[in-house]
């Protein structure tokens, strides 16, 4: 790589999730669709909604917002669900669901301006980084431990 080359601007995604938002490249995301309740999955944990209806898939649903911490998040009226491209190559689990309030939002990300806020000792599971861009804080997700722990929680589910 040419060290004189211009860095280049990302295309990200910000989806608010309870009490905060997540920052994922824009070509992660696949669809954005309409929030409909899902299916229970039998034994799962509350972080696990259940599973959502897709182009032919039943994919597993999760609350970010539960995951961390955050907040007790429910799908409500105007919730989003954002279908997310899976990284860990499980042909079981080519995609997931992330509950958004609202509709995720195009951003661009100038790596100059993207600034980590963390010490990498203080981060919990399933977060890679903490992250504040143009003035919004946002944390950018740990995608192959969330679909670990997916795929962990929908085999104890069975």
């Amino acid at each position: 790589m040419n060290a004189n080359a211009p860095q280049r601007d990302i295309r990200g995604v910000m989806i608010t999730v309870g009490e905060g938002r997540l920052l994922l490249p824009n070509a992660s995301v696949a669809e954005v669709i309409t929030y409909s309740e899902p299916e229970a999955v039998e034994n799962a944990p509350e972080w696990l909604l259940g599973r959502v209806r897709w182009r032919g898939w039943r994919l597993p649903l999760l609350s970010f917002s539960r995951f961390a911490g955050w907040s007790r998040e429910e799908g409500q009226l105007g919730a989003k669900v954002a279908v997310l491209k899976a990284l860990g190559g499980n042909p079981k689990l080519p995609f997931f669901a992330v509950l958004s309030l609202g509709f995720p939002r195009l951003v661009t990300v100038p790596r100059a301006a993207l600034q980590e806020t963390h010490d990498i000792k203080e981060l919990p599971l399933g977060i890679h980084s903490k992250v504040v861009l143009n003035d919004d804080a946002a944390v950018v997700p740990d995608m192959l431990t969330l679909e670990l722990m997916i795929e962990k929680a929908l085999s104890q589910a069975a």
